[in-house]
């Protein structure tokens, strides 16, 4: 049995874990999935910073007293999931980055993107990255039921997150990682990613599936995380 804390990433809170958690109590694990301060049903708690975010994955371990922990980190929330698997010591077993980006010290989530569009969303609404719409979820192995729910779901995402930078705490390669590549969103992990599946810490793997795949392929997601507790 293995404590799973459950992070998603922009815009959703702990509900879009439900049948990834499902999955794994099933199998024995106990799970924990966790929204990030200014969403979902914290959306408006309390300004949320990148650093706040990290604060909240490390408070979450320490108040449930968790040990032997596999931490899990989609898309943003690798950035905050991270750093916080640094920052919790020997109670962590594993850190999972599903489809995600990874931190890099002194830069922030934004850092690299092609353009500002994402910084001119965030300040056109009030320091908020709007949510997707139903188009963006095209040639992600999604259902249209499955797009409504995420869509459904979704809060604005707090834009600071998104532009303070990372501080790491011990280097990224270090950790015993999992990373797991979404393949219908782009055949390479992205260059950080690539640069610390060189360490002999982390392992990769793929899913045949898009960038969401606690909604497109749950079961898949829980087997990979199952794995991924039984690694040494």
């Amino acid at each position: 049995m293995t404590d799973f804390v459950l992070v998603a990433g922009t815009w959703l809170g702990a509900w879009a874990w439900d049948e990834v958690a499902g999955e794994l109590r099933e199998a024995g694990h106990d799970v924990h999935a966790l929204t990030l301060s200014g969403l979902a049903e914290k959306r408006g708690t309390q300004p949320a910073g990148q650093r706040t975010h990290v604060r909240d994955v490390v408070e979450e371990v320490e108040r449930l007293d968790l040990r032997d922990v596999v931490l899990v980190g989609h898309s943003y929330a690798g950035i905050p999931v991270g750093q916080a698997a640094a920052r919790i010591g020997d109670r962590l077993r594993r850190v999972v980055f599903v489809d995600a980006n990874v931190p890099e010290d002194g830069e922030p989530f934004l850092s690299g993107w092609p353009s500002g569009y994402v910084r001119q969303a965030i300040a056109d609404h009030d320091g908020y990255w709007p949510p997707l719409g139903p188009p963006d979820y095209a040639g992600q192995g999604l259902t249209d039921e499955q797009i409504a729910r995420i869509v459904g779901g979704s809060t604005p995402h707090p834009g600071v997150t998104l532009t303070e930078p990372a501080v790491l705490v011990r280097p990224l390669g270090e950790l015993p990682a999992t990373y797991v590549k979404c393949l219908l969103d782009g055949d390479e992990p992205m260059p950080a990613v690539a640069a610390a599946l060189e360490s002999d810490s982390w392992e990769l793997v793929e899913l045949a599936t898009g960038h969401w795949p606690m909604f497109s392929q749950p079961r898949a997601l829980a087997r990979v995380l199952h794995t991924a507790a039984a690694r040494p």
